[in-house]
């Protein structure tokens, strides 16, 4: 049998592989002692957009998203004008980017008072899937600049006349593969407008889609603003003789793919900026069904990635 010698060098290889070995053991325990990482839901609504109002939904950084948004005239002339077909109609076009995942910036043109907006929406807080966070939370503003005439806001005339201001809080929560919900309290100003209308609102609007099929949905939305008289700058006497506020309500369809989503539906605004529907969307007190003032939509998303 052949004597083995033992030298420094082997002590100092028996000590190095005992050493990794240990350590080895130590990473496994603290990688079993960490705490599963918690996976996002799924984005509520398939668009960052539904009928008129913005969702939750905040598309993946790098992604641009164009928009078109029409509305024809109403429906209450019947046949004379193909049922609003042939009525003079508002029409938006914008385009959207994510500059990161919780992240969209947006502009856009509309025809009605030729107004340009500026979009940011914000994602604060995401629903997890084990419910953890059952809520996703965004924050959103649209900023308005009038196009019309100089002579449409008087003689004491400043660039600032032009601008309106939305502020909204978007809270959605999808319950599963077929139901999402949808809340949010905004709050709308106006620098100018006419001596009958307030410069600011408080409205709540709620949003819902259910998917019955694995592209097709039954969507709706309702904007309702508030009068609150204590912040109104109109007299009682005289705010009880204008026709009440109008809420916007809207039923349609969407069918999505996962670069688009079309939306056909029925409303009661020919706005489109969220807050052309809040400050000023009015029936008359003699029409209390709106005497058939009903509107044809229609809505096309397109997404790009980079």
């Amino acid at each position: 049998m052949k004597n083995i010698k033992i030298t420094y060098k082997m002590i100092a290889l028996l000590i190095s592989v005992l050493l990794v070995a240990q350590i080895s053991v130590f990473a496994q325990d603290e990688t079993t002692d960490e705490k599963p990482v918690e996976r996002p839901a799924r984005a509520a609504f398939e668009s960052g957009l539904l009928f008129d109002g913005a969702t939750t939904t905040v598309q993946p950084s790098k992604t641009l998203e164009m928009i078109i948004q029409h509305r024809f005239g109403s429906m209450d002339k019947g046949i004379t004008d193909l049922y609003g077909i042939w009525a003079p109609s508002n029409i938006r076009l914008g385009l959207n980017y994510s500059i990161l995942d919780n992240l969209t910036v947006g502009l856009g043109t509309t025809k009605y008072n030729k107004m340009q907006d500026l979009q940011v929406r914000y994602k604060v807080l995401q629903q997890t899937r084990s419910n953890k966070i059952p809520v996703t939370i965004v924050l959103y503003e649209a900023i308005g600049i009038d196009g019309s005439a100089d002579t449409k806001f008087g003689v004491n005339y400043q660039f600032s006349n032009r601008i309106n201001y939305f502020t909204q809080v978007l809270i959605s929560r999808r319950f599963n593969d077929k139901l999402s919900l949808q809340i949010a309290p905004s709050f709308t100003h106006y620098n100018s407008t006419d001596s009958l209308v307030d410069h600011d609102r408080i409205a709540l609007s709620i949003a819902g889609r259910y998917k019955f099929s694995p592209q097709s949905s039954v969507i709706i939305s309702g904007d309702f603003p508030f009068h609150f008289q204590g912040m109104s700058e109109i007299r009682e006497e005289i705010n009880e003789t204008l026709d009440p506020l109008r809420p916007n309500v809207c039923i349609g369809m969407e069918v999505a793919t996962s670069t688009h989503a079309f939306h056909i539906y029925l409303g009661t605004s020919q706005g489109i900026l969220p807050q052309e529907n809040i400050i000023n969307n009015r029936y008359s007190k003699d029409d209390p069904f709106y005497k058939g003032y009903i509107i044809l939509g229609l809505n096309v998303t397109r997404l790009w990635n980079f």
